[in-house]
């Protein structure tokens, strides 16, 4: 199986940007889809974003569309993910997650293995 290590949370001001990144070690990278969640104070986790095994193929949430990037490094085990103009309702704790299935998922079920998540948190 795969490990998982999300890094790169903080706080930023509203228009501002963060990249996160997810480090895998274990299983072979390349086995997974990734995807990238979060999860709001009170509310539900939520898909954000996900990325086939090659990085060619991307699906993000239409809150987050034109503004967050996902991509993989499969050299480096690593998938990132590129946050612009956020805004304070993009403050969460993001996870990425990780699926053998083969194309790009949107449900957390497709997800078996998570890192413990970081803090986002956007200052307006």
């Amino acid at each position: 199986q795969v490990q998982l290590v999300e890094s790169g949370g903080g706080l930023v001001q509203a228009g501002g940007s963060l990249r996160l990144s997810c480090a895998a070690s274990g299983r072979t990278f390349t086995s997974y889809a990734m995807g990238w969640f979060r999860q709001a104070p009170e509310k539900e986790r939520e898909f954000v974003a996900a990325i086939n095994w090659t990085g060619r193929t991307t699906v993000y949430a239409d809150s987050v569309k034109g503004r967050f990037t996902a991509s993989r490094d499969n050299a480096k085990n690593t998938l990132y993910l590129q946050m612009t103009s956020l805004t304070p309702e993009d403050t969460a704790v993001y996870y990425c997650a990780a699926s053998q299935v083969g194309g790009v998922s949107q449900r957390e079920a497709m997800y078996p293995y998570w890192g413990q998540g970081t803090q986002v948190t956007v200052d307006s």
